[in-house]
C-alpha cells in the first residue's frame, strides 16, 4: 500500500550530495509518509499494523502521528529503513500524499553541524525543542531533518 521509498531516498541523497552535506556515516532513522485524509490515515495505519509493530501513536501539533517498526525493513543501497512515521492530516496544512521527509541521527551538536554548511538555508526553528531537537533542510517537495536520537529511542525513553 505504500510506494517503495527507493526513488524518494535516491532523490534526497542526491539533493544532499549536491549541497555538499555528507551523510554516509549517519543513520537514516526513519521516513515520513503524509496522507491527505483521515480515512486514508486509518487505512494505512491498519495496513501498517500488518507490516510491523506500532511503536507509538501520539497527538503532536494538533493531529495524531503513528510510528511503526517494519517486520521487513526496506533495503536501499547500504541503508536499512525500519521505521515509518505516519501523521494524520493537519487542518490548514495540506500535503500531497507521499513521502515527505527523512531524518538522520547525527552524533554531534546540531548547530555546529548546520554551521559547517553556512551557504544552506537551515531551518533552526526546532533547535530548542525539549525532546529531540532538530535542524532541517527544505527541498522542493520534501525535507531532511538531523537530530541526536532515533525516533524509536525517543518514543521508548524520552517522550514521557
Amino acid at each position: 500500500m505504500l510506494p517503495h521509498p527507493g526513488p524518494f531516498v535516491a532523490r534526497l541523497l542526491s539533493a544532499l550530495q549536491a549541497d555538499g552535506v555528507e551523510v554516509s556515516g549517519f543513520e537514516l532513522d526513519h521516513l515520513c509518509y503524509r496522507v491527505t485524509t483521515l480515512a486514508r490515515y486509518a487505512e494505512l495505519r491498519t495496513w501498517l499494523l500488518t507490516q510491523g509493530v506500532l511503536l507509538g501513536e501520539s497527538p503532536i501539533g494538533g493531529r495524531s502521528i503513528a510510528t511503526f517498526r517494519l517486520k521487513e525493513p526496506w533495503i536501499i543501497g547500504d541503508r536499512r529503513i525500519e521505521v515509518v512515521e505516519l501523521p494524520a492530516p493537519k487542518a490548514g496544512s495540506p500535503y500531497a500524499e507521499g513521502w515527505e521527509h527523512a531524518e538522520f541521527v547525527i552524533g554531534e551538536d546540531l548547530l555546529s553541524f548546520a554551521q559547517r554548511h553556512p551557504q544552506l538555508a537551515w531551518d533552526l526553528s526546532d533547535l530548542q525543542k525539549p525532546i529531540n531537537a532538530d535542524v532541517r533542510l527544505r527541498y522542493e517537495g520534501f525535507s531532511v531533518k538531523f537530530h541526536r536520537h532515533a525516533l524509536a529511542y525517543v518514543i521508548e525513553h524520552l517522550d514521557r
